[in-house]
This record gives structure tokens, C-alpha cells and sequence, in this order.
């Protein structure tokens, strides 16, 4: 076995460990990342006036964000499936790279 195959190998055993793909891109596009600070500072100053309310709107943002990251997953789970193709004709290179594909979006969840 080539030593790139050996590392490869190692790195889909342990999932903590750098793909050596380069720093993990961001799970959400970097506006919509920056409203959901921008609103979940809202939330927080609101906290002095309306503990309650503040509280309310805290769920309601963290249920919005889960939501869109499983909309995220969902839209790129299909591009992974349709660049992979169906069928046995799949090809064990278009299976590595969803796999890489996959490790990657693993590795940003565990970033969190």
C-alpha cells in the first residue's frame, strides 16, 4: 500500500484528525452566518428588559439554525449523490471523493 493510500486510510479511521484537505470551509454561508450573530446579539441585549421573551427568542433562533444546517446537509448530500452517479457502474474513485466529501462535512459538525 502507497503511503498517501496508508494516510488516507487513517485519517477515515480516526475522524478527529486533519484531512489534510486545507482549514474546513464554513457550514453557513458567511451572511447568513453573520445575521444569526447579529440576531443572536439582539436576543442577548434584550435579556435586561424582557428575561422571558429573550429566553423565547433564544429557542426560536437555535431551532432556525439547526433547521438551516439540516437544509444545508440535505442540499449537499444530493450534489454528493448526484456527482457520485447511482447504480453499479459507480466508479471506487467518484465513491472516494463523496467519501472525502462526507469526512469533510463530518469534521466542520465536530468543529463546532
Amino acid at each position: 500500500m502507497r503511503d498517501a493510500d496508508m494516510r488516507e486510510a487513517a485519517e477515515l479511521r480516526e475522524p478527529g484528525m486533519r484531512t489534510g484537505d486545507g482549514p474546513l470551509a464554513a457550514l453557513f454561508d458567511p451572511e447568513l452566518a453573520h445575521d444569526f450573530r447579529l440576531r443572536w446579539s439582539n436576543v442577548q441585549i434584550g435579556f435586561v428588559d424582557d428575561p422571558q421573551r429573550a429566553v423565547q427568542q433564544a429557542d426560536e433562533l437555535v431551532a432556525q439554525v439547526m433547521k438551516s444546517l439540516a437544509e444545508s446537509f440535505a442540499r449537499q448530500r444530493d450534489e454528493i449523490e448526484a456527482a457520485m452517479g447511482t447504480g453499479d457502474q459507480v466508479s471506487t474513485e467518484n465513491m472516494r471523493l463523496a467519501l472525502r466529501r462526507y469526512r469533510s462535512f463530518f469534521e466542520r459538525l465536530l468543529s463546532l
